[in-house]
């Protein structure tokens, strides 16, 4: 156990995280995120942003318990026993990939602990069965997503779609996505060719997709490996509509892609593009409260990524103060009982959209929370339709 302890506490210290001793916690967060990796474009804004999360909830102290899983799911899951086991944290969130968080499914069930996602994809929450009914996902669904971006290629014209994914639970969600919905819009996917996140090349990929003459492209990955395909189709010039997923949401993207990436068109978050929203958006409070808080801590403004895990911790404060009339924290009453008020959030603006839970819904999430964003002389913008 002490060497548990100090394991964790390292890992804190070296991202700057400062960890409350446990006379002064009443609540335990526990948290895996993939700060280092093929994920760390993902896991390094969340692990900054644990700084920033407020130290009380319900007017409960609060202690986080933050670990970097090093985008292996194998680490995820040992990250997620040990935090559960010998931390006795109260709700686990992890982790920043689909692969290192499925593992994490079967331990919330084992464990009876509130599990909340911060990866992307769909079969995470779905279908709702006895294990899933303890896991919630804070991100958008990529099947919400998919449907809200096929709707714009569809207007713009396009017949023939070429695909390039990771070839992971994200890639592979998406691309079930396209290919169901895609037909029904008259659109025909022209290629399934796939990379992993970890590849420093996708010349062979993005010439197979080039040779089938797409009208445009879509690319399924996200943070900057979700560059190297766009990259690689423009250097091989291809001239054509590139269409990206949410997971692009990164100034790294933009720096790294810089005129290879101009005009990608996604569907993504508010936060994005809150700055091109209406003053009175209900969008706007909840992404101005996680980028005061993130400023006051580091001095600069946070990314979606980030804004995942703030999303989650919100979700869990409003399901607190109803989740302790059943029991203490610490306890297996007082973690069924967080479970069970979560699932009963209704209209709650967050950074990533207007979040409702039900019993057989664990994301949440409308067509509200969908907007359509087009990186613009090297900014993401909002179109405007």
């Amino acid at each position: 156990m002490r060497k548990s302890r100090t394991i964790v506490a390292a890992i804190a210290a070296a991202f700057g995280i400062a960890m409350a001793g446990p006379a002064l916690a009443q609540i335990k967060v526990g948290i895996t995120v993939s700060a280092s990796g093929p994920g760390a474009a993902l896991g390094q804004p969340q692990m900054r942003t644990v700084q920033s999360l407020p130290k009380e909830i319900g007017g409960q102290k609060v202690t986080y318990v933050a670990l970097d899983d090093e985008s292996d799911p194998t680490k995820s899951a040992q990250n997620a026993r040990k935090l559960i086991t010998e931390e006795k944290v109260d709700v686990l969130i992890g982790s920043s990939l689909t692969p290192t968080s499925l593992p994490l499914i079967d331990i919330a069930a084992e464990t009876k602990t509130p599990l909340m996602t911060l990866a992307a994809a769909a079969v995470l929450v779905t279908p709702m069965d006895e294990k899933k009914r303890w896991v919630y996902k804070v991100v958008p669904n990529d099947d919400l997503m998919a449907a809200a971006i096929l709707d714009y290629i569809a207007k713009s014209g396009v017949k023939a779609l070429g695909y390039i994914g990771v070839s992971d639970g994200y890639g592979e969600g998406y691309y079930k996505a396209l290919s169901e919905m895609a037909p029904k819009m008259g659109i025909k996917l022209t290629t399934h060719e796939v990379y992993a996140r970890s590849d420093s090349s996708v010349t062979g990929q993005a010439l197979k997709v080039i040779a089938t003459k797409p009208d445009a492209v879509f690319i399924a990955s996200a943070g900057t490996p979700a560059v190297l395909p766009q990259k690689a189709l423009r250097e091989r010039g291809y001239k054509g509509p590139i269409f990206q997923t949410h997971g692009v949401s990164t100034e790294e993207f933009i720096k790294l892609g810089g005129k290879d990436v101009e005009g990608a068109i996604y569907s993504g978050e508010a936060f994005t593009i809150a700055q091109d929203l209406p003053a009175g958006s209900p969008f706007r409070k909840p992404v101005e409260a996680y980028i005061k808080a993130y400023r006051e801590t580091h001095g600069q403004a946070p990314n979606i990524f980030g804004a995942h895990l703030w999303d989650t911790v919100e979700l869990v404060a409003r399901a607190v103060p109803n989740a302790l009339k059943g029991g203490k924290p610490g306890t297996p009453e007082f973690r069924a009982a967080l479970r069970d008020e979560i699932e009963r959030g209704k209209d709650v603006y967050l950074n990533n959209g207007v979040s409702t839970m039900s019993p057989t819904d664990h994301n949440g999430y409308d067509r509200r929370s969908t907007f359509l964003i087009k990186v613009e002389n090297g900014a993401f913008r909002l179109v405007k339709q």
